[in-house]
C-alpha cells in the first residue's frame, strides 16, 4: 500500500515537473513583437540601430524597439504617438 502511494506521488511530481518545463515554450508561442509601445529602456531584445538588446531603447515609444505582448493585442495598444505596430518602424533621428 505504502509503495503504491509513493509511486503515485512520484509520478505526479514528475508529471508536474514536465508540465512546468513545457509551459514557457507554449507561453512564448502566444506572444508577438509589438513595436512602438516600449518606454525608454524597457524594450525587449533587438531595438534596432544604435542599441544592443533588451533595455536599450533611447526614447519612449521608439518605433524600432519592441515589447512582447499577447498575440492579437498589439495593434489595439494606443500610445501618444499612435498604435502598436507588428512591423519595425524607422529608427529615431
Amino acid at each position: 500500500m505504502k509503495t503504491t502511494i509513493a509511486t503515485l506521488a512520484l509520478a505526479g511530481s514528475l508529471a508536474s515537473a514536465l508540465a512546468a518545463i513545457a509551459t514557457p515554450a507554449a507561453a512564448e508561442d502566444a506572444k508577438e513583437k509589438c513595436y512602438g509601445i516600449a518606454m525608454k529602456g524597457q524594450n525587449d531584445c533587438a531595438a534596432g540601430p544604435g542599441t544592443t538588446c533588451a533595455g536599450t531603447s533611447k526614447i519612449d515609444y521608439q518605433q524600432n524597439a519592441f515589447k512582447l505582448v499577447p498575440k492579437g493585442t498589439c495593434v489595439s495598444m494606443k500610445t501618444p504617438t499612435g498604435h502598436g505596430m507588428l512591423e519595425q518602424g524607422p529608427a529615431p533621428a
